[in-house]
């Protein structure tokens, strides 16, 4: 699956951050917020997308759970871009 991560805003610290952002999936992009969870047990990120982006997803033939698991995978991993001046570090473990 070619899924794009680009992150639009952080807001939070290394314990705990509200995530908002872009994924691209087949040249098309959706909303979607997270939020993310480190220190105890390591790091986890629930990502949620609307009801819309769901149906336009399974229309595109993608499994919903699959996306967002690769979504969150992606997020987890630090496979995203970035908007200037904001880094990792400053929301994640390094």
């Amino acid at each position: 699956m070619n899924l794009d991560v680009r992150i639009n805003n952080v807001h939070g610290s290394q314990i705990a951050a509200k995530i908002t952002g872009v994924f691209t999936i087949d040249g098309t992009s959706f909303k979607f917020s997270a939020i993310a969870f480190g220190r105890i047990g390591g790091h986890n990120i629930g990502a949620k997308i609307s009801k819309a982006v769901e149906k336009e997803l399974v229309k595109m033939g993608y499994d919903v759970d699959e996306v967002i698991n690769e979504l969150q995978q992606r997020l987890v991993r630090g496979d995203i871009t970035l908007p200037e001046g904001l880094k990792k570090e400053s929301f994640a473990d390094s």
